[in-house]
């Protein structure tokens, strides 16, 4: 976090070409970010979109992030980067307010003497750490949040207040976890016997790697056997559902209200979009993207973009379609017999010439 940067230096740390419009300063200290319809004289912004371009000519902002291709259309002094959206990710770190924890253990914190917790560690009020549990340097254990028994969370990680980690489980270092995630709960395991269920207990555990960043009430669940594994760099949206024995590759990202059924593998450079499925036991190829609301019901060997389901439309056309979806088995059987009758007649035809 450094609020103090002055445009020159905010160039320099985004390895930006300023280009100071007439009576611009160089020292202007830009006091944050904004949108360019909002932003300010003392703000900066960014046009990392066509779809916003109609605001570039009458922003207010001290600067804009742009590519060289709209630098001349910048009314304002502007800072031309190849990736103004990836130039302007970098800046919300350098302006970021997310206040900072010390060092220490809160006095209401509950810290099992078996535990090892690193003394440049933050454990906040009303924060539990369990037997055998292991907090690195720098990592910030929320209020309330529990680390269950024989859990670790890596260095310089954050776990945000009334985060649970359950017994067993491995965060990395350098990782995010939101609020109310639950990392560790049971997978979805029961056994049909008697006219009833038997519990199947999951024996396994959860394992994160470096730089994954977990959203608010997202759950991923332990493994049954061997653990559930996040690879590195991984981004998980809110309210995702990841269950027993899922793998996800490295730096793929999984959108809101997603589900991922047990023991499914997504490969690494993935997108999955907002309120996907993917059903268990299949497997997701590298580089593979899956539109929003898309059930993956079968293995994806070959990266591409894949959807499914119907676009929406009025709802008196959309009964009519649905319909006719219904009828399509029997249009089937029609059309085959149609294409039998009409080679039927051909070859009649042909024979009588």
């Amino acid at each position: 976090m450094n609020h103090n940067l002055t445009l020159a230096q905010l160039a320099d740390r985004l390895g930006a070409d300023l280009r100071l419009a007439p009576g611009a300063d160089a020292e202007l200290v830009p006091t944050g970010l904004n949108t360019l319809q909002d932003a300010g004289p003392t703000e900066v912004s960014f046009l990392a979109s066509a779809n916003y371009r109609r605001f570039l000519a009458n922003t207010a902002a001290g600067a804009v992030l742009v590519t060289d291709a709209e630098a001349d259309a910048c009314p304002v002094s502007a800072l031309v980067v190849a990736n103004p959206y990836h130039a302007f990710a970098l800046a919300t770190a350098l302006y970021d307010r997310t206040p900072i924890a010390s060092p220490g253990v809160h006095a209401s914190a509950t810290v099992h003497p078996d535990a090892v917790v690193h003394p440049q560690a933050s454990i906040a009020a009303g924060a539990v750490v369990e037997a055998h549990a292991q907090v690195g340097a720098g990592a910030v254990v929320g209020p309330n949040t529990v680390v269950g028994e024989g859990s670790t969370v890596g260095a310089r990680t954050r776990l945000y207040a009334n985060v649970t980690i359950y017994h067993g489980c491995a965060i990395g270092s350098d990782c995010i976890v939101h609020s109310h995630a639950v990392i560790g709960a049971d997978g979805f395991g029961f056994a049909p016997g008697g006219g009833q269920w038997t519990k199947i207990h999951q024996l396994g555990g959860v394992e994160i790697g470096d730089q994954v960043e977990v959203g608010a009430c997202t759950c991923i669940d332990r493994g049954a056997l061997g653990n559930t594994v996040i690879g590195r760099g991984v981004k998980i949206d809110n309210q995702v559902q990841i269950a027993h024995n899922v793998q996800i590759g490295d730096y793929s990202a999984i959108a809101a209200c997603s589900a991922v059924a047990g023991s499914a593998t997504i490969g690494k450079h993935c997108t999955i979009a907002g309120g996907v499925g993917v059903v268990g036991h299949v497997s997701v190829a590298d580089k593979t993207h899956v539109t929003a609301m898309t059930l993956v019901t079968k293995s994806i060997d070959k990266a591409g973009s894949y959807s499914s389901g119907t676009p929406f439309s009025d709802s008196r056309s959309w009964r009519r379609s649905a319909v006719r979806f219904a009828q399509l088995d029997e249009m089937a059987r029609r059309l085959r017999d149609l294409e039998k009758q009409l080679a039927g007649t051909a070859v009649g035809s042909g024979e009588s010439d």
